[in-house]
């Protein structure tokens, strides 16, 4: 039987279910999991946001293979105010390290994002820096290398705070709370996701 979760995955935890550490948090410390599901894709240690789970193969090589180009997007604090050039950058496209190798990212969408944005305090804050400012910026991303968002926002010389998923095409996590799992429907989860 084919089963689908949502998972905010906060801050600290790791995407997967083993612990390489015994101080390290995985998914199995959030919620009582079936043993035979698995995160589709991963956020990394320090990222948070919408993570999904299932035993659903044919969901996992939608979602992850790079021809299907799924939007994602993200929310994402930086340290300083980036200009319009560094903006202009991000839409392009630009070269970051991956594998040791120089890496073209695909043009991404980008917005500054008005404050506050409405979302649960991170465990443990980011943070605080008096004579810094930060800026909150949207990016949609069809492609999901490690670390990318990271990368790209280091690149044009804006350090990431804080980082999280909001959203895999029109699957979206506006209200749920930092580690909280939800059960969905997979012909709600495909449809939202444009998967047939």
């Amino acid at each position: 039987m084919l089963k689908y979760f949502l998972i905010y995955k906060p801050f600290g935890v790791l995407s997967q279910f083993t612990k390489e550490v015994p101080t390290h948090r995985t998914l199995g410390d959030l919620y009582d999991f079936p043993p035979d599901v698995y995160p589709v894709g991963r956020l990394d240690k320090d990222s948070e946001g919408l993570l999904i789970i299932s035993n659903d193969k044919q969901l996992n090589h939608r979602l992850l293979n790079p021809d299907f180009q799924h939007r994602r997007q993200y929310w994402v604090q930086v340290e300083g105010i980036p200009d319009a050039d560094a903006l202009t950058q991000l839409e392009q496209g630009l070269e970051i390290r991956f594998n040791k190798k120089t890496y073209q990212t695909l043009p991404a969408e980008v917005a500054l994002l008005p404050r506050p944005i409405k979302l649960p305090e991170r465990d443990p804050p980011v943070r605080f820096r008096k004579s810094i400012p930060t800026t909150w910026i949207a990016l949609w991303l069809k492609e999901g290398k490690n670390r990318q968002v990271r990368r790209m926002c280091a690149k044009i010389g804006y350090p990431t705070l804080r980082l999280v998923r909001v959203a895999i095409e029109q699957l979206e996590i506006p209200d749920f709370k930092i580690g909280e799992v939800q059960a969905i429907a997979g012909e709600v989860l495909k449809k939202k996701l444009g998967i047939s």
